[in-house]
């Protein structure tokens, strides 16, 4: 009896006896090719199923946008109003100054250097509105 009639009475392959690697590493084995690899196949839907998926995945990102642009304008808003509270902050400051108008320059020489950071120029005429 052959060995190749045996393994096609019992439906096995045969595999050929190896000894020991010569590098002493018996955990390795051999690569076997990526195209001999068990390719498995995706599953099919159907086209009602697709066309259910599809729309439920539109909606979905039609809602994720809508989201984002409710955010967004809060943003926006929220930095518009930041920056009116800002300038009419600065606005106020301005009105409330104290001002003392400097006509003798001759006093701004005589001044320290830590006056002279004080003073500040200022159109003391406001704006007609």
């Amino acid at each position: 009896m052959n060995i190749p009639e045996m393994a096609a009475d019992t439906d096995a392959r045969i595999i050929p006896i190896k000894g020991k690697p010569k590098s002493g590493r018996v955990w390795k084995t051999d690569k076997s090719k990526f195209s001999s690899m068990c390719q498995v196949k995706p599953l099919k839907l159907n086209w009602s199923k697709k066309l259910e998926l599809r729309q439920e995945r539109k909606n979905l990102l039609s809602h994720v946008s809508e989201i984002k642009e409710r955010k967004q304008r809060e943003k926006e808003l929220w930095k518009q109003t930041r920056r009116e509270n800002i300038e009419r902050k600065r606005e106020n400051e301005i009105k409330s100054e104290i001002v003392q108008v400097i006509t003798n320059t001759a006093k701004l020489r005589r001044m320290r250097k830590k006056d002279l950071k004080m003073i500040r120029k200022r159109d003391t005429n406001p704006k007609p509105t």
